[in-house]
């Protein structure tokens, strides 16, 4: 595999690239009108635009891609996460086009989904899940019935579905219809499929899911477990590895059980097994996600794997480059996705121009970006600007890196979302280990948590100047005084 196209766009199609080139494959970008001046546009070997701003008209464009691909004798394409990386049909026309998918087969990807196709898959594993049913809605008034019988409350879930669409709790009963008949019409809006099913809601989740990896010689092998369960509108926010309630015998358990659901599907390359796990910790199957995932980097820095090298040397054909007893955990990683959301507008979008962009460093700290001081953040495309990382010996060490991390962050242009990061961070319940996904909902209610007097400001910066210090064995710690704090979240949008 001699030349590889980046099918993506910002952070991670710079993620691939920059494990790309460190193999000595050379690069091509495929990239719309908005991201002209892109850093991943630059460093590619060669770029190819393909449309207009709207991912409609430009990367989700399946056969322009194919196109240029072919165009420049492209050996191998990957996809990433989002658009089209679990896409069946481009899947197989790009097989059908001799070129090297960096991914699993159309056939594996259909199969995984549908999430009623997938739980018939699996069952023959005897893998947990929830109690509901197998197949999807066809009669309301016997679906009503069949929800008594699970007990309320349910959860209504679009077969195609994912990020919270077409998903419905059901309290009671006399709720049922109008939910129904809701989460199809979301289904359907959303993914052209209005199939739905239902099965008991588990109140409080967590989300443990487990990275595994497979060749195609049948090796199969789960790379630890992450912790997900900060969420907002059913998306990731903070993200960790590993999680902090699994046992060594648990994680054996769910690590073989994920390793069953990629073996239903015949599954080649990384794949990512959900799990939902109650109060008790018993875990369900969820669903299995047939791509990179955003939160990778955290199974990276606790294993010492480059994923997608092992993903592109996967798809060359080449058998895993480490055996399930190579798999150990090195200390402890979170990660925060960056988005340019304001945290105390409902976490609304934001768009602008980054006047000031300055990465915080450090040992243990990795920021994969894809912007630079001076852009514009497009209004078209998903609001992340980067996946914020750190990496420490032990839980409460990485919390603290991280704390500092976020505090020098300096984004100024738009709101960003690392108010609320800082705010998770320092919550007792988060640095205790007794959260699930109803973060937001519990405790975060008031917005004006996050704001910070004067006082604490100074404090702040005073703590980071020395933990700096320390870290990069500076001679002295100088004061900042044209930003202050260093804190880009404390700054007011110009």
């Amino acid at each position: 595999m001699k030349k590889i196209l980046v099918a993506n766009r910002g952070e991670i199609a710079m993620r691939i690239m920059r494990s790309v080139r460190e193999m000595g494959i050379s690069l091509v970008a495929v990239y719309s009108e908005a991201d002209k001046n892109a850093p991943f546009v630059k460093f590619a070997d060669e770029a190819v635009l393909i449309g207009p701003p709207p991912s409609s008209e430009s990367y989700l464009k399946g056969d322009k891609i194919i196109e240029v691909a072919k165009e420049l004798n492209v050996d191998g394409i990957h996809p990433g996460y989002g658009f089209l990386s679990e896409n069946a049909e481009f899947a197989r026309k790009v097989t059908d086009a001799g070129i090297e998918l960096i991914g699993p087969s159309p056939e594996a990807m259909e199969m995984m989904g549908s999430k009623l196709a997938a739980k018939a898959a699996v069952k023959q594993y005897n893998i947990p899940m929830v109690p509901g049913t197998d197949e999807a809605i066809t009669d309301i008034e016997e679906a009503k019935v069949l929800a008594k019988g699970i007990g309320y409350p349910i959860l209504i879930k679009a077969s195609a579905g994912g990020g919270g669409k077409g998903m419905r709790v059901v309290e009671k009963e006399e709720e049922f219809l109008e939910n129904m008949e809701r989460a199809i019409s979301e289904a359907e809006s959303a993914f052209g499929d209005g199939s739905v099913f239902i099965e008991r809601y588990v109140s409080s989740p967590r989300h443990v899911e487990i990275q595994i990896m497979a060749d195609k010689h049948g090796n199969i092998v789960y790379v630890n477990e992450r912790e997900c369960s900060i969420q907002r509108r059913h998306q990731k926010v903070v993200e960790e590895a590993p999680c902090v309630i699994v046992t060594p015998e648990l994680r054996k358990k769910m690590g073989e059980d994920a390793v069953n659901v990629a073996r239903s599907c015949n599954y080649v390359g990384a794949g990512t097994v959900e799990f939902l796990m109650d109060e008790k910790h018993n875990y369900f199957f969820l669903e299995m996600n047939t791509r990179l995932q955003v939160e990778h980097p955290v199974t990276e820095m606790t294993t010492g794997f480059d994923l997608v090298k092992e993903q592109i040397r996967i798809a060359r054909g080449e058998k895993l480059s480490f055996t399930q007893e190579d798999v150990k955990i090195n200390g402890h990683s979170i990660e925060v996705r960056v988005y340019a959301e304001d945290p105390q507008k409902g976490f609304l979008p934001d768009i602008g121009k980054l006047v000031r962009y300055r990465i915080p460093k450090g040992k243990g700290i990795r920021v994969d970006d894809g912007f630079e001081e001076g852009d514009e953040i497009p209004i078209y495309y998903d609001p992340m600007l980067s996946k914020l990382i750190v990496h420490a010996p032990t839980r409460e060490e990485a919390i603290e890196k991280m704390i500092y991390a976020i505090d020098h962050y300096e984004i100024n242009g738009v709101a960003t979302i690392l108010p609320f990061c800082r705010y998770t961070l320092n919550h007792e319940s988060f640095r205790s280990g007794n959260f699930n996904t109803h973060f937001v909902r519990d405790f975060f209610q008031d917005a004006d948590v996050l704001k910070y007097d004067d006082k604490e400001k100074e404090i702040a910066a005073i703590i980071g100047g020395i933990y700096n210090h320390e870290m990069n064995g500076d001679s002295e710690v100088v004061s900042d005084t044209e930003h202050g704090t260093k804190s880009s979240w404390y700054y007011k949008r110009s």
